[in-house]
């Protein structure tokens, strides 16, 4: 079914990037996960295509175009692995916030360098005491003359090792009433003199992609690499959690896709009772159940671009979206794995990356439990 958001340009557009990733990343994909990082080659290998940051003006490096191709990008990376999620955090997240409330001069010095994969961005929100409870984090950033002076710990940070520029969410006031008024966005760059990476963390899924710890300690960042506002950091969190949470689900149903089809080609060729498995009720059932699952969410989740695309507000449809799509990727992934049998739990067969890397997807950008607690309250409850 086609995408009521695209065109023939998004389709040209999916054809070639597509073609650039059988050859750049579908080779390459198993190595990536055993070596555990996505080499940064590929990464200036997507900016020199036009496949990072491409809605962003033309001046600073981007082709200027509307979001769909974003969503396009995110689908595709998506079909690849999830292990490629770093990128649309890249292009779709972190750049966002240094287009929109970034300085002129910011975005000069920045942000061509971003969408040519020079400069790989990170957001360092989550603490080891903190996930998602934004307002308590303790992380502060005290004002030295035209420096700030950064302590705190984050963990759990995609992109944290590869990240150049890291911005990292935190205390500019620690006694401001309400407390989130006192959280400011800073943007730390990758020599900044006390900033150090922790681990690469260890991770049930998601093997080749970079996530780690930050630490920060006497951390000395010039007062310029403010983003906005001092003490308005955790509004402009609140207005661009909502296109994260779109890439989140965007790669929730594209993974659902995928782990479908990988299933009915596999219970067609495989034998059992004298035929193929896929002539039994069970299996048929199962699949109808899963093939009616996606495509009501393909639906829903391709209206919900439109109407992002169109600038409407989605917060309350995005958070369902965010929880219900991830959470049914997380069932499908169980049903596909259990009607591959015993194959399905060997790693030679993509199934079980797939079962591993969903999981997450309903605990990052907001767990599927805030998502309903966002629900409830804008249903007036």
């Amino acid at each position: 079914m086609p995408h009521p958001y695209l065109t023939g340009d998004h389709e040209i557009f999916r054809r070639s990037l597509r073609k650039f990733l059988e050859k750049e990343a579908y080779p390459n994909y198993q190595k990536w996960e055993e070596d555990r990082m996505i080499p940064r080659e590929f990464w200036r290998k997507m900016g020199e295509q036009g496949f990072l940051c491409p809605d962003l003006d033309e001046k600073y490096g981007g082709s200027g175009v509307d979001w769909g191709f974003s969503a396009v990008i995110n689908e595709e990376l998506e079909r690849v692995g999830s292990g490629l999620v770093g990128i649309g955090l890249h292009s779709d997240i972190v750049v966002p916030y240094l287009n929109t409330y970034g300085t002129e001069e910011q975005k000069q010095r920045w942000l061509p360098c971003c969408a040519r994969g020079e400069l790989i961005t990170a957001i360092a929100m989550t603490e080891p005491g903190t996930g998602s409870d934004l307002a308590n984090i303790q992380t502060t950033a005290r004002s030295d003359g035209d420096d700030y002076i950064l302590n705190g710990q984050k963990t759990f940070i995609t992109n944290g090792i590869h990240g150049d520029l890291i911005l990292v969410a935190c205390k500019t006031d620690p006694k401001a009433v309400p407390k989130h008024k006192g959280v400011s966005l800073i943007v730390v760059e990758r020599d900044s003199p006390g900033f150090t990476r922790g681990r690469k963390l260890d991770k049930i899924g998601l093997h080749c992609q970079d996530t780690a710890e930050l630490i920060f300690e006497d951390c000395r960042v010039p007062k310029d690499n403010l983003i906005g506002e001092e003490g308005n950091g955790f509004l402009y969190l609140m207005e661009k959690l909502q296109q994260e949470r779109l890439i989140v689900a965007i790669a929730a149903q594209t993974a659902a896709e995928v782990m479908l089809k990988l299933t009915i080609d596999y219970v067609k060729s495989r034998q059992a009772f004298g035929k193929p498995i896929s002539a039994l009720q069970n299996t048929q059932f199962k699949i109808a159940e899963m093939a009616t699952e996606i495509e009501m969410g393909r639906v829903f989740l391709d209206q919900l671009i439109a109407e992002h695309i169109g600038g409407q507000d989605i917060v309350t449809k995005v958070s369902m979206a965010k929880w219900k799509l991830t959470d049914s990727a997380k069932k499908i992934a169980a049903e596909c794995m259990q009607l591959h049998g015993g194959y399905g739990y060997m790693e030679e067969y993509e199934i079980a990356r797939r079962y591993r890397d969903i999981p997450v997807a309903s605990i990052y950008a907001g767990t599927n439990e805030i998502m309903k607690t966002i629900i409830a309250k804008n249903l007036g409850l």
